[in-house]
C-alpha cells in the first residue's frame, strides 16, 4: 500500500487553496457528520475498528439515542465506552464515568455549550457550564484515556457508574454488577445486561493519576458501606481527588475485555503502559491517516472532501475488534474461545445493511479483513450452529432478514479473495436457507431461534410465504430470493452443479410476488389471492407485508436478475415508465404507524434506508442511464452535507456512507455475488485505489464540474467501453477508467 498522500486540491466558498504536498487527510473528517437528524453516529475517539469507542452520552432513551448521542443535546451524563454507529437500535454504553466539582444527590448530569464542544479524529473534549471543568478523550484499540482539567480551588470529584444504561425503556436492563476497589488508584469490575444483545458482559480495569478517596458506593439504591467489593444489580460510585494540585489533571485509563478483569488488565499493560495522552491521541491519529490514504481523491470543493473522508471514516468503525490482545475472547456458544493463526474475531455485523455496499468496498480497499469477516462468520455457525444475522457482542440478535451472510460469502468467493474456505461456506449457507427448527429447539434464546423462520418452511416447499399468515413476508420473499441466488453461486464455486440448479431456481421466487396488473410487488394469501385493500404508499411499522418501507420501495428489490424483473414488465420501455415513476410520484407516505426509517425522499425513493440503495442505478440496466447518473448526482448533492445531519437516514454501521464512497468515485455494484460495477456520475477529477498487490485502480473524470453531471464517453484503459459495466477483475489489474463528462445527456 502506498503511504504518501496524494496532491489534494481544496477550496473553501470563497477562494481556492492551492495543492499541498502531504495534505493531512484528517483535517478533512468532521466525528460531528451523522450525530444530527437521525444520523444515529457518535463524535467520540475511536480506533479503526476498534473495540472501545470512548464517547459522551447525552440521550438515554428513544430511536435518536441509539449511539447514546444527539447533536441537538446539551446536556452529558458521562462518557461511556462501547458504543454503536448508525443504528437503529441501541445498546452498549457500558462503564460511565463522569467528572464534577460540586456535592450532589444522586448522579450528577453535566451541561454544555456547542461551542465549547470538539471532536476530531482520535480526540474530542468539552467544557462543562455548571461545573468547572473540562474534559478530553482519546482511546487505543482496547483502552480508553481520560484528562480531565478541574478548576482551581473546586472539589475534584468523579462518577464511576457501573449500571448505566442506553435504552432502559426499551428493555436494555442489568443483569449484575460488580466492583472492586483494588487499591486507592486502582479499580476493576463487570457490567452483565440483557439487552438488544441478550447476554452481554463487560469486564474493565481502570487506573488513576492520583489517588482517590470514596465519597459513596450505591448498590441498588442503597449506600453501602466502605468495603473492598460491591456486588448488586445496579452499582454506582463517587470517588474525590483532594491530592490533585490545582493545575494538575486527572488522567484516567480503562480498558475493557469480554473475557475477564485479568483479560482487561491485560489489554492495557500491552497498549497502554504509560500516561502520555498525547502520545496516545498520536496512535490514534496515525492509525487512521494510514487508513483514510486507502482511497486518494483530487477535487477543487473542500465540502465533498470532508463529506467523502468523514464517510471513509465512519466506514471504518465496524465490524469491530471482539478479543483480547492474548486472543482470547467469547464465542457465539458462549464459551471462552482464543483465535488462532490469522483468526480474528470480531462483533457488530450489520449484514442486512452492509451487504449492499460496506462490504463490497472493503473487497476492494483490504482483502485481508474482507477474508476475515467472511471467516469469522463461518467460525460463528461453527461455534453457534448457525450463520449469524445481526451479530452483537457474542448474541444472535436475528435482526432484519433473511440469511444476508451468505451475500458475503458470496460477493468475497466471486472475487477470488484467498484463504475462505468453499466447502464450510456452502455448508453453512445451506443450514441457514434450510427449514431445520431442531437445530435451535434446545436453546433458551428466542432470537436464536428467531433464525430458522417458517419463512425458510414455505420457501423450502417451493411455495410463496403467506401474508395472512406471517407479517414481512414480500420482503423476505424478495431478499430470500437474492439470497438463494448468492448460494446457487457458491455452490457453483464449490463444484456442486445439482445445488446450484436447486437455488437458482429458488431465486426465481421473486416473480410469486408480483402482480402484473399494478406493477408491483405484493403480498400474497396461502389461498393465492392477493391482499386486499393494496396501497403501495402505506407502512405500517413492523406490522406489514414490507420491512421499513412499503411496495414503492420494495418492488424492485430483486439485484440478481434485473433482466428478469424487466422481462415481467413486457420490456425496458415499460419498466423504465414505473421506475420513472417511483421518483416523480407524491413523496407521502400512508399510514398512521408508518415506519420512521422511510427518509431521504425523491418520490416514492428512499435514501434513508437501504432496500432501495441500489435502485438509482436501475436505469442503466434499460438503456436510458443518464437518469442514472441525473439522480445519483441529486442523491449525492441533496442528502449528503457537511453539516451534523448531513446523513439522511441511520448510518447503519458504514452502509449510507459505503453508499456514498462508491458512488462518488463513479461506479456501484447492483448485486453483491457478481462482481461487476456499473458506472454512474463520479464527482471528482481523480480517484486512486492503491491496491493490496501494489497495482493502482484509478478513475479520471474530464470535463467534470456540477452542470456536467451527464457521461458521454467510457474508456478503460484506453479502449472505448460500448456499456457503463466492469469487473472486479478490471480493478485488481490496475486498469484506469477515464470518464468523460458533458452538460447534456447523451441518449444513444
Amino acid at each position: 500500500m502506498l503511504l504518501s498522500l496524494f496532491f489534494l486540491t481544496s477550496c473553501s466558498n470563497k477562494e481556492n487553496v492551492s495543492a499541498k504536498e502531504n495534505t493531512d487527510l484528517l483535517q478533512y473528517v468532521d466525528p460531528f457528520i451523522g450525530t444530527g437528524f437521525h444520523g444515529h453516529t457518535f463524535p467520540g475517539p475511536v480506533r479503526p475498528h476498534g473495540m472501545l469507542q470512548l464517547s459522551p452520552d447525552t440521550k438515554l432513551n428513544g430511536w435518536d439515542a441509539s449511539s447514546g448521542y444527539h447533536y441537538d443535546d446539551n446536556s452529558i451524563y458521562g462518557f461511556s465506552h462501547t458504543h454503536l454507529s448508525g443504528t437503529g437500535i441501541g445498546d452498549l454504553g457500558d462503564i460511565l464515568l463522569l467528572p464534577y466539582t460540586e456535592k450532589t444527590t444522586g448522579k450528577p448530569i453535566a451541561s454544555f455549550d456547542k461551542n465549547d464542544e470538539q471532536a476530531k479524529v482520535g480526540y474530542y473534549s468539552v467544557k462543562f457550564n455548571n461545573y468547572d471543568v473540562k474534559a478530553e478523550l482519546t482511546a487505543s484499540n482496547r483502552v480508553g484515556m481520560h484528562k480531565y482539567h478541574y478548576g482551581a480551588d473546586t472539589e475534584k470529584k468523579l462518577l464511576v457508574d457501573i449500571g448505566h444504561i442506553l435504552q432502559r425503556t426499551w428493555g436494555h436492563s442489568n443483569v449484575y454488577n460488580e466492583l472492586e476497589i483494588i487499591n486507592n488508584k486502582t479499580i476493576r469490575g463487570l457490567k452483565h445486561s440483557k439487552g438488544w444483545a441478550n447476554n452481554h458482559k463487560v469486564y474493565f480495569y481502570a487506573e488513576f493519576s492520583s489517588h482517590f478517596k470514596i465519597d459513596s458506593v450505591i448498590v441498588d439504591k442503597k449506600s453501602i458501606n466502605r468495603s473492598n467489593i460491591y456486588r448488586g444489580k445496579n452499582i454506582y460510585a463517587k470517588f474525590s481527588f483532594n491530592k490533585l494540585q490545582n493545575n494538575e489533571p486527572l488522567l484516567i485509563k480503562l480498558s475493557i475485555s469480554p473475557v475477564d478483569t485479568e483479560g482487561a488488565q491485560n489489554n492495557m499493560k500491552a497498549e497502554l503502559d504509560h500516561w502520555s495522552f498525547n502520545e496516545v491521541r498520536k496512535e490514534n491519529e496515525d492509525a487512521w491517516a494510514k487508513e483514510l490514504q486507502k482511497i486518494k481523491v483530487t477535487t477543487n470543493n473542500k465540502d465533498d472532501l470532508v463529506i467523502f473522508y468523514t464517510a471513509l471514516y465512519h466506514s471504518m468503525i465496524a465490524p469491530m475488534v471482539y478479543q483480547d490482545v492474548d486472543g482470547r475472547y467469547r464465542g457465539m456458544d458462549k464459551m471462552i474461545r482464543k483465535s488462532t493463526g490469522n483468526q480474528v474475531n470480531y462483533t457488530v455485523y450489520s449484514l442486512w445493511d452492509t451487504f449492499r455496499a460496506l462490504h463490497p468496498l472493503m473487497t476492494i480497499l483490504d482483502e485481508k479483513k474482507s477474508a476475515e469477516w467472511v471467516n469469522n462468520l463461518l467460525l460463528k455457525y461453527k461455534e453457534g450452529g448457525i450463520l449469524p444475522m445481526w451479530p452483537l457482542a457474542s448474541n444472535y440478535t436475528a435482526t432484519m432478514v433473511g440469511y444476508p451472510a451468505v451475500a458475503n460469502i458470496a460477493d468475497a468467493l466471486n472475487k477470488e479473495i484467498p484463504g475462505i474456505d468453499k466447502k464450510l461456506a456452502l455448508e453453512a449457507s445451506l443450514t441457514s436457507a434450510s427449514y431445520k427448527p431442531e437445530l435451535v429447539t434446545n436453546t433458551k434464546n428466542i432470537r436464536k431461534k428467531a433464525l430458522m423462520p417458517l419463512y425458510n418452511k414455505y420457501v423450502n416447499e417451493g411455495k410463496h410465504i403467506p401474508a395472512d399468515k406471517i407479517i414481512k413476508s414480500v420482503s423476505f420473499g424478495l431478499e430470500m430470493a437474492y439470497y438463494d441466488w448468492c448460494i446457487a453461486e457458491i455452490a457453483k464455486l464449490s463444484k456442486n452443479d445439482s445445488i446450484a440448479d436447486i437455488f437458482k431456481k429458488r431465486s426465481n421466487n421473486y416473480k410469486l410476488y408480483f402482480d402484473a396488473e399494478t406493477g408491483f410487488m405484493r403480498g400474497k394469501n396461502e389461498n393465492d389471492s392477493w391482499v386486499k385493500p393494496f396501497n403501495p404508499k402505506y407502512s405500517s411499522h413492523e406490522k406489514s407485508q414490507y420491512v421499513e418501507g412499503n411496495s414503492w420501495q420494495w418492488t424492485w428489490f430483486v439485484p440478481q436478475d434485473v433482466k428478469g424483473l424487466i422481462k415481467l414488465y413486457g420490456g425496458e420501455e415499460a419498466f423504465t415508465e414505473k421506475l420513472d415513476t417511483l421518483f416523480t410520484t407524491s413523496s407521502e407516505i400512508e399510514g398512521e404507524n408508518a415506519s420512521a426509517d422511510i427518509t431521504g425522499l425523491i418520490g416514492q425513493y428512499a435514501h434513508g434506508n437501504e432496500p432501495g440503495h441500489h435502485v438509482a442505478y436501475l436505469f442503466n440496466y434499460a438503456g436510458q442511464p443518464w437518469k442514472t447518473q441525473k439522480l445519483v448526482d441529486q442523491i449525492l448533492k441533496e442528502f449528503y452535507s457537511s453539516k451534523p445531519d448531513g446523513i439522511i437516514g441511520n448510518e447503519d454501521c458504514g452502509q449510507m456512507s459505503a453508499w456514498y464512497i462508491l458512488s462518488a468515485m463513479g461506479f456501484y455494484q447492483v448485486a453483491p455475488g457478481d462482481p461487476t460495477y456499473t458506472i454512474g456520475r463520479p464527482i471528482f477529477d481523480k480517484v486512486e485505489i492503491p491496491l493490496e498487490n501494489g497495482k493502482t485502480f484509478t478513475v479520471i473524470t474530464e470535463n467534470n464540474s456540477s452542470e456536467n453531471k451527464y457521461v458521454q464517453e467510457v474508456y478503460l484503459n484506453n479502449q472505448k467501453m460500448t456499456d457503463l459495466f466492469f469487473s472486479h477483475a478490471d480493478i485488481k489489474t490496475g486498469s484506469t477508467l477515464k470518464i468523460i463528462m458533458g452538460k447534456n445527456p447523451k441518449l444513444n
